[in-house]
């Protein structure tokens, strides 16, 4: 994990690691079949790491486990890639997510909401979320930079209204703000919709 830490997931080989431990790369086979198992024990260590907060209400202690699971990842921001390739849960991470369904059972939501609750947070109950396709980059040419913003501001009216009227216009994005809101929003729904009584739509 420090080797991961420091220089990326791609930095983590069975040769590289060896030489880092001063041992032949053979002798890590006594511990791990090959280097997926490794990384399969590197996310239990992440997921191991989340606290679980206990006593609160069902949104609160849920909303704070994820933003704990943020915190996680941003420690080691290779986790995301790892967590992303892996195959197979395993035991550490079936237990995380069953906590997660635990608390929302244990604040009465039921079955059906906390099964489409679980597909609406998807990679945000790991702490990351997939963002929008990024835009294009601006040429630097100063006459054809002119000519791409005329473009832009033609053929995409509301995205440029959009980036240069809101509050932050002109400043990268906050990206905890905007996963914490994100996170909010869903919380929020789901509250509504078990207060509502909600249940699924039979077609």
């Amino acid at each position: 994990m420090g080797l991961a830490d420091s220089d990326g997931l791609p930095s983590v080989t069975m040769r590289r690691l060896a030489e880092a431990l001063g041992v032949t790369p053979m002798a890590l086979y006594k511990h791990v079949r090959d280097r997926e198992e490794l990384l399969d024990g590197m996310v239990d260590r992440v997921v191991e790491s989340i606290p679980s907060p206990s006593g609160t209400a069902w949104k609160h202690a849920l909303r704070s486990r994820i933003l704990a699971a943020r915190a996680a990842m941003l420690r080691h921001p290779w986790a995301r890639e790892a967590i992303e390739t892996r195959t197979t849960a395993s035991a550490t991470v079936l237990t995380y997510m069953d906590s997660l369904m635990r608390t929302m059972f244990d604040g009465g939501l039921s079955a059906d909401l906390i099964h489409h609750g679980m597909h609406a947070l998807s990679t945000r109950m790991w702490g990351f979320t997939r963002d929008v396709l990024p835009t294009p980059a601006v040429p630097e040419d100063p006459q054809e930079r002119a000519a791409a913003m005329r473009a832009v501001a033609t053929h995409y009216p509301s995205i440029v209204r959009m980036a240069s009227t809101a509050t932050d216009a002109g400043h990268e994005c906050d990206a905890d703000a905007e996963f914490a809101f994100a996170l909010d929003i869903l919380l929020d729904a789901l509250e509504r919709l078990h207060a509502d009584g909600w249940t699924p739509a039979r077609g």
